[in-house]
């Protein structure tokens, strides 16, 4: 049985170059351009693993979608990883850190995301 992975991330492109890299590794890919429609999904599918970018309608969308995620029974147990550039398009001097109640996510990666970087993040985490 192929792992799913949902992608909830509203650039087009780098939605597409992620599943490509995952689709041929055998992941069975699905992908949501905003928080509301990703967390419709995650409740319909309910992932293995679910890719999270942060800026999507707002500036900390993705942020608010990893806490609701966390809030339900049914999905508290999906793996959240952020892949975002939100530290870099705001200047952020800092990185982010998962902790249980603001950040519920077992890791961050910073886009660009190297093809084998995502491939090995994704396996350590299903």
């Amino acid at each position: 049985m192929a792992y799913r992975v949902l992608i909830i991330d509203d650039d087009p492109e780098f939605v597409e170059a992620m599943a490509n890299v995952l689709d041929a590794k055998g992941y069975v890919v699905d992908s949501a351009p905003n928080g509301k429609i990703g967390i419709a999904k995650a409740r319909e599918q309910k992932p293995d693993i679910i890719l999270l970018d942060v800026m999507m309608t707002t500036k900390s969308e993705g942020f608010d979608v990893a806490r609701e995620i966390h809030k339900e029974e049914k999905l508290k147990s999906v793996p959240v990883i952020l892949i975002t550039g939100v530290r870099r398009e705001m200047s952020l001097p800092f990185g982010f850190e998962s902790d249980e109640t603001w950040l519920p996510v077992k890791g961050v990666l910073e886009k660009p995301v190297k093809p084998e970087v995502l491939l090995k993040t994704v396996a350590d985490n299903i």
